[in-house]
């Protein structure tokens, strides 16, 4: 179907032998070996080679470009946002409704996980990859209620069993209560907002959360959520959290968490003051920055747009590039010295200093000897090839791993969970100077030495 299709889009002059050459063409003659999944990877360093018939890799280019682009980009974006949150933070993709189509999103919700990030609010990704997955309330539910008398049903038992309980009187005598601690007036707190956290604990008794900010996070959201927290926890229950979608996320925080540690300590209820706090609203880089500079009393941070469109690098430029044909290297010159290709099949090495840090990756060819421990290498960096340097690594590691050879699959393709722990790891064993987000110092890539001659120039 695929060459049918072909035949009636190019040029009635094509050669009928050109299809009948497509209808032959056998993947089983193509190698692949890549970095693994997952690592860290850095400018210049061919991530993945391949070798076979040169119409076959040439008909890869395209679709090997679009599966690795946006994928690494958003991985690196969320792997980001994970260096900035720290590793206790939870942070929840919930870009589903900002993503380039279904396909965008359900590749930007798998890859985030890689990155680094918890779980995702898009349930088709938990189901097609497994991912966890997190929510919470919406505004319009809240919004959709008007009284307490719509609540139906409005009885819970209690946990440990009995007669059920009118959980929306009860919330009632608690609200009057949290007022009084709060010296906030009954009366400004919104009643729909108040029936809508009672329906939502009479359906969800063990996993109660409130949306704080559909009216006035003070007067209204938080001493309702605290009335029907307390109500529930007078029936054996405990709420799970809150979240927070505008204002000064930090401060407000800050204040709801003084707000619990209060009412915990009033009504003798030790684990109210540590009830989880998340807070979304279009949350940037440089929202995780003013948070940790301000400081704040945050637990999980839900990140959409800024996440998934990454918006301080829309796109990646991944490039797929001839570097050798029946054995002879090939090399592209152009007015560009970015856009120039480095020859040869290559094998590529990381380097690790003493304290376990990776501080250079080294490209040689294939056929050049392997670098050891302990032994001395001559390199030039790239972009500073007229100066020769002499280093000692403690550690070597070959990045390239071959993966499909001769129509199999050459090794056990790590799970999703698997990917996610190697890419944290992978960052983690970075040296703070290479990790850090602003001016990092420059991680160097170099060939070998001794360089080979290709005519009368020395790359």
């Amino acid at each position: 179907a695929d060459v049918a299709y072909l035949r009636s889009v190019l040029p009635s002059t094509t050669d009928d032998a050109f299809f009948d050459y497509l209808a032959t063409l056998d993947a089983s003659e193509v190698t692949v070996t890549a970095i693994p999944e997952g690592s860290v990877v850095f400018a210049r360093v061919p991530f993945l080679q391949v070798k076979g018939p040169l119409l076959v890799v040439q008909l890869l280019e395209t679709t090997l470009l679009c599966l690795v682009n946006y994928a690494s980009l958003v991985a690196t974006n969320a792997a980001r946002f994970r260096l900035l949150a720290g590793p206790d933070m939870k942070l929840m993709e919930m870009g589903l409704r900002r993503a380039q189509g279904p396909d965008g999103a359900l590749s930007a919700s798998k890859y985030s996980y890689i990155g680094g990030f918890d779980c995702t609010s898009n349930i088709l990704a938990g189901k097609l990859y497994g991912i966890p997955v997190r929510g919470t309330i919406a505004h319009s539910f809240v919004m959709s209620f008007r009284c307490l008398e719509e609540v139906q049903p409005r009885e819970l038992p209690p946990r440990a069993g009995g007669d059920p309980v009118d959980l929306a009187a009860l919330a009632v005598s608690w609200l009057q209560r949290v007022c009084d601690l709060l010296q906030t007036p009954p009366g400004k707190a919104n009643q729909g907002e108040l029936a809508a956290f009672v329906s939502y604990a009479v359906t969800f008794p063990c996993d109660f959360q409130g949306l704080l900010d559909t009216y006035c996070v003070r007067r209204s959201g938080l001493p309702n959520f605290c009335a029907v927290a307390l109500a529930l926890h007078q029936l054996g229950y405990q709420a799970i959290g809150v979240r927070l979608d505008s204002g000064d996320l930090a401060q407000q925080s800050k204040e709801i968490r003084r707000v619990f540690r209060a009412c915990g300590a009033h009504f003798q209820v030790p684990w109210f003051g540590t009830i989880p706090i998340a807070v979304s609203n279009d949350i940037s880089e440089q929202s995780l920055e003013e948070f940790r500079r301000e400081g704040s009393e945050i637990d999980m941070i839900g990140v959409g747009t800024n996440l998934v469109t990454c918006p301080l690098q829309p796109s990646l430029g991944c490039v797929y590039k001839l570097v050798e044909v029946n054995g002879s290297p090939c090399l592209k010159l152009t007015e560009d010295e970015e856009k120039m290709t480095i020859p040869g099949m290559k094998t590529i090495y990381r380097l690790y200093d003493a304290a376990g840090h990776p501080f250079m990756d080294l490209m040689a060819l294939e056929e050049e000897p392997s670098p050891s421990a302990g032994q001395e290498l001559g390199i030039r960096v790239l972009g500073r090839l007229g100066e020769t340097t002499k280093v000692i690594p403690s550690t070597v590691e070959t990045l390239h791993r071959t993966y499909f050879k001769d129509g199999q699959v050459c090794e056990p393709l790590p799970s999703l969970p698997e990917v996610r722990t190697h890419a944290q790891v992978s960052l983690n064993l970075l040296s703070p100077a290479h990790r850090q987000l602003h001016e990092p110092q420059p991680y160097p890539v170099c060939p070998a030495l001794p360089t080979f001659p290709l005519g009368n120039a020395t790359w």
